[in-house]
């Protein structure tokens, strides 16, 4: 592994522009950077471990003042790894319920999906003319696909029985 990297380099390598990452530096999420002798700045082998994490927290949502007290423990040494477990396991907590919301919200969208579908099925002439390929409507099923039965799967309590088409959920 190389001893130091310029800005490019770590811009390319976390997919970051060189502006984020003089926001980094500023907002303390980075020690000091050092210089090479023609001023330019370069970035040590832990920068780019402590960066690689912090790109991790800042991926996950966690915010710029909590990212910045984590970065301040590592910069203070070993007797904050507890404290670092504890910001870690904290955001961990956070994360995973955000993962369960968004689960949920899944669900509902794949519910509504499998709902239009299912009127799709009972009301094949509400399907548009097949598009040509490329086009972002050639994903809707075919009326002949639908009428197969080879769409996804239908829930049909969800289903109207009467031929009206109905907008549950």
């Amino acid at each position: 592994m190389k001893d130091y990297f310029t800005p490019g380099e770590i811009a390319q390598r976390f997919d970051l522009t060189l502006d984020t990452l003089r926001y980094y530096e500023k907002a303390g999420l980075l020690r000091r950077v050092d210089r090479a002798p023609g001023g330019h700045r370069r970035y040590r082998a832990d920068d780019v471990e402590l960066l690689h994490l912090v790109r991790c927290l800042r991926d996950t949502d966690m915010p710029i003042a909590r990212l910045r007290e984590f970065a301040e423990l590592v910069r203070e040494g070993d007797h904050t790894i507890p404290a670092r477990v504890e910001v870690l396991q904290s955001h961990q907590h956070r994360l995973s319920a955000h993962i369960d919301r968004l689960r949920e919200r899944q669900e509902a969208i794949r519910h509504k999906i499998d709902y239009y579908l299912g009127v799709l099925a009972d009301h094949p002439e509400l399907l548009p003319e097949p598009a040509s390929e490329g086009d972002p409507r050639s994903s809707i099923p075919s009326p002949s696909t639908v009428a197969a039965g080879e769409a996804a799967p239908i829930d049909t309590t969800m289903t109207p029985t009467d031929g009206t088409v109905k907008e549950i959920g």
